[in-house]
């Protein structure tokens, strides 16, 4: 029993990893302590970084006076061995992505993934949960740049509310949504906030919807003055803008002659790829008939005018849709299962779809629970918004917190060229065809800490300390797709792996490193310890300090790993 209480406080002190020791010896030049030019060299050598001398003295101080305000003075302002250590494991100082914005934010808006919600106003399920301007307000304050409002008469049929239609969620008015969007739209970016509505309003009130819109925006408000945009703008363009995102009125999408019909149309559809029904729309993606038909001219040119970007869904057959050449740019939406299916079957029509235009995945109307599907595959195919209900917890929603991080958390990540080129032929990039290796890379696992700090001693392990170790996956395009384990370190606080694995990758500009450290359990389920994802091309080389997150993404305050990123 004793023995167990002593495991149960045993806290190793392994000390810094062999890489660490030898970057140490190389860039102080065999010396006891670093100066500041030789940690400049190591920053720009080794950590690749673009990095100035005054940074590098910042930093340098940084980490003296965390140490111990008295110790600058009597080191000269030099890093030891520990020091040195110490700095390494620091994710604001050493941090394995940049956490600025740095991607070119001047090319046309189908040119970026976009971080899109789903049902943005729902609590909890898709069925019967509460509407509510929280989860709206949660969402930007993290950055998300899509949100999603359905809309539907109230029971007097004289205003808005937003709720999951055809479903027992309790309805929140539109007005308190429009004005929580205005509130909080740029507390975390900068860059325009997209506003999908589905439309199931009588002409009416879709008048009282623009009336709305306008009086709580204003000049916040983008719409083309033309009433249909040739080419989309910018992110920079649109810069602290809103831009309402939905089909325009039926008389008017007659009038236009447009290949695509409106995004709330019959469930039902025919693809010309085989001869099988689709009906995977969730119920807020069906129309109201009984509207369309009733529907006049009277409200139609100020609430169609108001229509930044215009919805659509597929009128013919999808891949005619997507091959139909359209002359004016349009939205897109189809449901995860569609996309699949097309992703199967005719690939690189919907990737030269998307250079054009752009493509909303939203989940599958089975997903009552909130649940998401693996964002990857709209990704790779270039759609921009994939939708995600962001109340979903689990891995899907992990890939999509992951990719945005990337670009320091503006809501906008740069597709790859690979995705916006095209050859001499017109040729497009097809995720499906077999691709050389183009990189490797290299990731190494030193060892991990905080898990003390942030969860109690008895979390894991009643009578002794946990017992970690750490996956690592690639996920992109099938061919990359790879999952790699640590071995388990029994009985430690502080665990110290020192593993390298190598990840021959083939589209690693599609790709995204998953990391999840659990502890094992060999009767019960293993204990969930911390999670992150991060876009293999935002990654920067050289031993760096990465931060784990819950369960529910949010970051933890001490809990990280030590790694080693290497590109080949």
């Amino acid at each position: 029993m004793f023995g167990l209480f002593r495991r149960k406080f045993k806290i190793s002190d392994p000390g810094p990893p062999p890489d660490v020791r030898e970057a140490f010896r190389q860039y102080a030049e065999g010396l006891e302590r670093m100066t500041a030019d030789q940690f400049l060299t190591f920053l720009i050598d080794h950590q690749e970084e673009r990095c100035s001398a005054a940074d590098a003295e910042a930093n340098l101080q940084k980490v003296l006076r965390r140490l111990d305000g008295g110790r600058e003075a009597e080191l000269d302002g030099r890093l030891t061995l520990e020091d040195f250590f110490y700095f390494l494991f620091q994710d604001d100082l050493n941090g394995p992505i940049n956490v600025q914005v740095h991607h070119d934010m001047t090319a046309p808006l189908q040119h970026y993934f976009i971080y899109t919600g789903h049902n943005s106003y729902l609590t909890g399920n898709q069925l019967n949960s509460d509407s509510s301007e929280i989860p709206i307000i949660r969402s930007l304050q993290n950055g998300v740049r899509g949100i999603e409002l359905d809309l539907w008469p109230n029971s007097a049929k004289d205003s808005v509310h937003v709720l999951h239609g055809r479903t027992l969620t309790t309805p929140i008015p539109l007005i308190k949504c429009l004005n929580c969007i205005k509130d909080h739209a740029f507390v975390a970016s900068p860059y325009p906030v997209i506003i999908t509505l589905e439309d199931h309003l009588t002409p009416e009130l879709q008048a009282k919807v623009a009336k709305m819109v306008t009086q709580v925006f204003g000049d916040m408000l983008y719409y083309p003055d033309s009433g249909y945009l040739g080419e989309f703008p910018s992110p920079e363009a649109l810069k602290y803008r809103v831009i309402l995102s939905t089909k325009p009125p039926k008389e008017y999408l007659v009038s236009s002659n447009t290949n695509i019909d409106e995004e709330n149309s019959l469930p039902m559809e025919k693809d010309s790829s085989d001869d099988e029904v689709l009906s995977d729309s969730d119920p807020d993606d069906e129309g109201n008939d009984v509207y369309r038909q009733k529907s006049s001219n009277a409200a139609e040119p100020e609430y169609r005018q108001l229509i930044g970007i215009h919805a659509g869904k597929a009128k013919k057959s999808l891949r005619d849709t997507l091959r139909s050449g359209i002359d004016k740019v349009n939205r897109l939406s189809l449901s995860e299962r569609r996309l699949e299916k097309a992703a199967e079957s005719y690939a690189t029509d919907l990737v030269r779809f998307t250079q054009r235009n752009i493509l909303r995945v939203f989940p599958k109307g089975t997903r009552v629970t909130s649940s998401n599907f693996r964002p990857i595959v709209g990704w790779i195919h270039g759609a921009q918004m994939v939708a995600f209900n962001m109340q979903g917890y689990g891995k899907s929603l992990w890939m999509m917190h992951g990719m945005f991080r990337s670009n320091g958390g503006c809501g906008f990540v740069k597709k790859p060229e690979l995705l916006t080129r095209k050859g001499p032929s017109t040729e497009v990039f097809d995720p499906s065809l077999p691709l050389p290796v183009k990189r490797i890379l290299r990731v190494s696992v030193y060892m991990g800490t905080g898990w003390r700090l942030d969860f109690s001693r008895t979390h894991f392990d009643a009578y002794s300390p946990p017992d970690f170790y750490t996956k690592v996956q690639i996920i992109g395009v099938e061919a990359d797709s790879a999952n790699r384990k640590t071995k388990i370190i029994e009985d430690d606080w502080v665990p110290y792996w020192n593993e390298e694995f190598a990840f021959p990758l083939r589209a690693p500009e599609l790709c995204l490193l998953r990391i999840e450290v659990s502890d094992h359990n060999v009767s019960e389920k293993n204990n969930f310890a911390g999670q992150t994802c991060l876009l293999v091309s935002e990654l920067k080389p050289g031993i760096r300090a990465v931060p784990l997150y819950d369960k529910k993404g949010v970051k933890f305050k001490s809990v990280r790993l030590l790694m080693g990123f290497q590109f080949e």
